[in-house]
């Protein structure tokens, strides 16, 4: 029972992090539902921030993650609004699909259909929908910026080094 259960929270742990593709597994392109709805989202989210800050998401890590933090500081998306913190993911996103290269998908599997960030170099997923919304909603206040720096260490971190590339550590520019 007991290692039952530390499994169970080393998977949860991971969850919203990374994940491997695996043969229970499909990855589609996103349809044109799940591309409006994600436009949706970065609306609702754009809208909060103009509203409250005078200030746009502009694709810039630096801007973006701010904002995000903000909206958490100030207790703008409540810790129970699973849509909005979501949507916060969706931005979450778009700055490492910018930053890395990554491409929005759909991972389908047994347990159901979830939009992800692949990496073409290594075929690696993250989960960023859910990377905030979960922390939030079970009172962990860790910073959006270091959500961020973890997903992009985990994404460089697999990927084969380029010739003569020197990696400075914990650092998303």
């Amino acid at each position: 029972m007991r290692k039952l259960l530390a499994i169970s929270i080393i998977t949860l742990g991971l969850a919203g992090a990374v994940g491997h593709t695996s043969p229970q597994g499909s990855i589609s392109a996103l349809s044109g539902v799940d591309q409006q709805y994600m436009t949706h989202q970065r609306d609702l989210l754009e809208d909060i921030v103009r509203r409250n800050f005078g200030r746009r998401f502009t694709g810039s890590a630096d801007n973006d993650l701010e904002l995000l933090q903000w909206l958490l500081d100030r207790r703008l998306v409540d810790p129970k609004d699973t849509r909005s913190l979501q949507a916060m993911g969706v931005i979450l996103g778009d700055v490492l699909a910018s930053q890395l290269t990554l491409q929005w998908v759909v991972f389908e599997d047994k347990l159901g259909r979830s939009r992800a960030l692949k990496d073409a170099t290594t075929g690696e997923l993250l989960f960023p929908i859910t990377m905030i919304s979960r922390r939030v909603e079970v009172g962990n206040r860790r910073p959006v910026v270091q959500i961020y720096q973890k997903a992009y260490d985990i994404i460089t971190d697999l990927r084969p080094p380029q010739p003569y590339e020197v990696r400075p550590p914990g650092s998303y520019r």
